[in-house]
């Protein structure tokens, strides 16, 4: 028996410029929340990531960050931005290695709904009008690395990836010779 399955229609990920991301990043007023969003997007974290992430995870003097069994159980390393290093190092440095990085006011992890909750004020108060969710941060953190010439091995064992396609998605979203394509019109 011969049975086909139809595609699955790929949509292209919603993805925030630059701009919009320090927009973003720059109206968070609440400090943990600041530095919560501007690591999921510049280390490239789900949202599970950035919920379960331990102060024994993240390696200061390499810059990395160590991802214990994520989606699909694996392990992965990312990188840790510079520019969060000292306010990282900061909030991580009385704390237990087993500790999480961010924990709620009645201690342990922040739930899924309060990290969707803090991404979601601050794109309303931004003023981005694009669809957005906390993954955008994801999405964003790839295409950004493929614009900066990035090979796209690299952002492939970034972010996880087991299969090389899942990462090429973003290659669409970034061709720069589609964007400078005028229409003969």
């Amino acid at each position: 028996m011969n049975i086909r399955f139809s595609k699955r229609s790929q949509k292209l990920p919603i993805v925030l410029s630059r701009a919009e991301i320090r927009q973003i990043i720059n109206l968070i007023s609440n400090q943990k929340h600041k530095i919560i969003i501007a690591l999921s997007y510049g280390a490239g974290l789900r949202i599970s990531e950035a919920q379960n992430l331990k102060v024994r995870d993240i390696n200061f003097s390499e810059l990395t960050i160590h991802l214990k069994e994520t989606k699909g159980g694996k392990d992965r390393i990312t990188v840790l931005p510079q520019k969060l290093k000292n306010i990282l190092h900061k909030i991580t440095v009385l704390k237990n290695a087993n500790d999480f990085v961010f924990e709620s006011e009645r201690g342990g992890k922040l739930s899924t709904r309060t990290l969707q909750k803090i991404f979601e004020n601050a794109l309303l108060k931004s003023g981005v009008k694009k669809p957005a969710t906390f993954h955008s941060l994801r999405h964003s953190f790839a295409t950004h690395l493929l614009e900066n010439g990035i090979d796209v091995r690299y952002v492939q064992e970034l972010l996880g990836h087991a299969n090389i396609r899942t990462t090429q998605i973003y290659t669409h979203v970034t061709n720069p010779n589609l964007k400078n394509i005028k229409s003969p019109l």
